[in-house]
């Protein structure tokens, strides 16, 4: 596993391959099978491929342009109602994805869209929401463009272990 976590890098550019099936299951199944607060797996994903919607999202945010070439947004929402946790619980799964990708081949990079502004300064969460055709409970954490690496970006090393930021049992 630490191989992997090793290899997860935030992706922003991608190849125009399509992404098989097989492996967006696996990403999904990793997704679901995370832990949530209570296990009321308050999640729902929204797959986007179409390319018209996948230029608006990619306004969504001064910081998510790069997503509109990516061949997949996955959207991750959830029912707020169904859980008081669920920023907590969608930042789990958002962990998953990013992991289940790396072990796939493919990359992608989380793109806040909670608490955030579209580029004009409007609220980028209502934004996404409109161009989704939301219902009024389903709340947005991120957007998650997946693809093919289009750079390779080398993995992370042992030397980023810091110790000094380790504590026990006081500060």
């Amino acid at each position: 596993m630490l191989k992997i976590i090793k290899k997860r890098r935030s992706i922003r550019k991608y190849q125009s391959k399509d992404i098989e099936e097989e492996k967006l299951n696996e990403i999904l199944k990793a997704a679901m099978f995370a832990p949530s607060a209570m296990h009321r797996r308050p999640w729902e994903f929204i797959f986007v491929k179409d390319k018209n919607t996948k230029e608006k999202l990619s306004k969504a945010t001064p910081y998510s342009s790069f997503a509109k070439v990516a061949p997949i947004i996955l959207v991750l929402c959830a029912n707020q109602s169904s859980s008081g946790r669920w920023v907590e619980d969608l930042s789990i799964v958002a962990a998953h994805i990013y992991l289940e990708t790396t072990n796939q081949g493919l990359g992608t990079c989380f793109i806040q869209i909670k608490d955030s502004q579209t580029p004009n300064g409007k609220n980028g969460e209502e934004y996404v929401k409109k161009i989704l055709s939301l219902p009024k409970n389903i709340r947005v954490l991120c957007l998650m463009p997946l693809g093919y690496p289009a750079e390779r970006i080398g993995e992370h090393q042992d030397s980023e272990f810091e110790e000094s930021k380790i504590h026990f049992n006081k500060w």
